[in-house]
């Protein structure tokens, strides 16, 4: 047996894969960049024009930027193609742009549907609901708010743990559940060690040993907003370089992307809500029935804690390993995603 799969079953270090990749999930300020004429990253000069959302999805033909009032928020979402819907849900730090390599292959098949949830991108960032059901119940009404009554869910990192609560809670409308490497928050959240293990690598991911310090960072109020604010590629340039194996899989626009979405106060706060309220979501946790719907685990560096996890609360699992990847699956490897999402779903 793999070293990887023996320590799943040692408490030391299903403690440490709590903190595993959940990296929860947004444009300059909500409803498009007000901050700057231009974007600096690494050097790279980026007319701030570019990474608008109305810009963005002109590189995306068929797809079309839409707005709802939704629970008492402006939900921003990007919706193309035809034939069922299927709900695609990002993670921290990103928007719906994450999936952009994705959505035009998978317009073919479904109506696709990506959302900036609660805190996300364009969307409205309010002082609270970022716990894992509220905003399940969010995306709950706005697929049902556009005429829809059955959807196929999809989510990577906070996405896939929106996607879960949405199934738990929800299961009359989700037919289908994909989550992309990473599980929800369960009660191994709550003990994760504050320490790497001895000779563990801080600047690259070893997934015998994950490090998840932004963990711990996140959870901080205010301090994180003071240190970022206007430097949020600094932060994510080192977030990114930890998760993926290859550097490359982000182009400079999608960094500039990212760095925009979470350059404001607000946007910081936001996202770092989405880890604030993990306690409350594992005690939700505990409380979901199995789910009886078909489920698909996608994973990276997460394969076997999602192979571990999903069964405690899944009837119908089937769990499939994403090579060469690091955690960002939508973007280190799209047809790969794109493929196996489309053959569980037919």
């Amino acid at each position: 047996m793999k070293f990887f799969t023996k320590q799943l079953l040692s408490s030391s270090m299903l403690l440490t894969l709590a903190g595993f990749l959940m990296l929860p999930h947004p444009a300059f300020t909500q409803g498009g960049p007000k901050v700057a004429t231009r974007h600096v990253y690494d050097g790279a000069h980026i007319n701030s024009g570019k990474i608008a959302d109305e810009a963005l999805v002109k590189q995306l033909p068929g797809f079309t930027n839409k707005y709802a009032a939704v629970n008492g928020i402006k939900m921003h979402y990007v919706i193309g193609g035809t034939g069922k819907l299927l709900v695609l849900l990002s993670g921290w730090p990103q928007t719906w742009w994450s999936f952009h390599k994705m959505m035009p292959s998978l317009k073919k098949d479904y109506t696709v549907m990506v959302v900036d949830y609660r805190g996300m991108g364009s969307s409205s960032k309010p002082a609270a609901g970022y716990d894992k059901k509220t905003v399940a119940g969010d995306v709950y009404e706005l697929i049902k708010s556009l005429g829809y009554q059955k959807a196929y869910v999809a989510g990577h990192d906070i996405g896939a743990q929106v996607a879960f609560s949405m199934a738990a809670n929800h299961p009359d409308m989700v037919e289908k559940l994909v989550m992309i490497d990473v599980p929800h928050p369960d009660e191994t959240f709550t003990a994760m060690p504050m320490l790497p293990a001895m000779g563990t690598p801080t600047d690259t991911l070893d997934p015998a040993r994950p490090y998840v310090w932004w963990f711990a960072f996140n959870q901080l109020n205010g301090l994180p907003e003071d240190l970022l604010e206007g430097r949020a590629a600094i932060f994510q340039k080192a977030i990114f370089h930890y998760l993926l194996k290859d550097d490359a899989a982000m182009s400079e626009l999608d960094r500039a992307v990212y760095a925009g979405a979470y350059n404001s106060r607000e946007a910081i706060r936001a996202g770092n809500a989405w880890y604030q309220t993990f306690t409350k979501d594992v005690e939700d946790y505990k409380k979901y029935a199995v789910l009886k719907m078909p489920v698909l685990g996608l994973g990276g560096p997460g394969y076997d804690w999602l192979r571990f996890v999903l069964p405690n609360k899944a009837s119908d699992v089937k769990v499939i390993k994403v090579n060469n990847s690091g955690h960002f699956v939508p973007e280190e490897q799209p047809e790969v995603a794109v493929e196996e999402i489309r053959h569980f779903l037919n």
